[in-house]
């Protein structure tokens, strides 16, 4: 069954509020820098919300990449309270969602599959549809 139409604007919500919060409301200097909120995606009974995280410039360093991710997403579990009592007072819920952080994998994983599609050597397939334009006309 689908995501329900409640629980997309319910995130889309908990996403805005979140990002304002970092621009304007948090002092933690773990959530400074290049970080991003990708996306929310609540549960279908609201009671648990996952937040993608996005952290831009991280090292191409395996192990320093993985220490910074660590940093922000304790920096995101000790600002939940605060976070979770900014959506209470915007959002009229009875109950709101836990919080659960997670660090957004998509934009590496479509780096790496880009990188190995230019591996392949497979020509761009605009210049073979004008090589097919050519062949047509003669």
């Amino acid at each position: 069954m689908g995501k329900g139409y409640r629980q997309g604007r319910l995130g889309e919500e908990i996403r805005r509020i979140i990002s304002e919060m970092l621009i304007h409301g948090v002092k933690d200097p773990r959530l400074s820098g290049m970080i991003s909120l990708t996306g929310v995606e609540v549960t279908s009974d609201g009671s648990y919300a996952t937040c993608y995280v996005s952290i831009l410039g991280l090292n191409e360093n395996q192990e320093e990449r993985a220490e910074e991710a660590e940093k922000v997403l304790a920096g995101f579990e000790s600002a939940k309270g605060l976070f979770k009592r900014e959506i209470g007072h915007q959002i009229k819920l009875r109950h709101v969602p836990e919080l659960i952080f997670k660090i957004d994998e998509s934009m590496e994983y479509g780096r790496h599959i880009s990188e190995i599609i230019d591996t392949l050597g497979i020509e761009n397939y605009k210049d073979d549809d004008a090589e097919d334009e050519d062949k047509e006309e003669e």
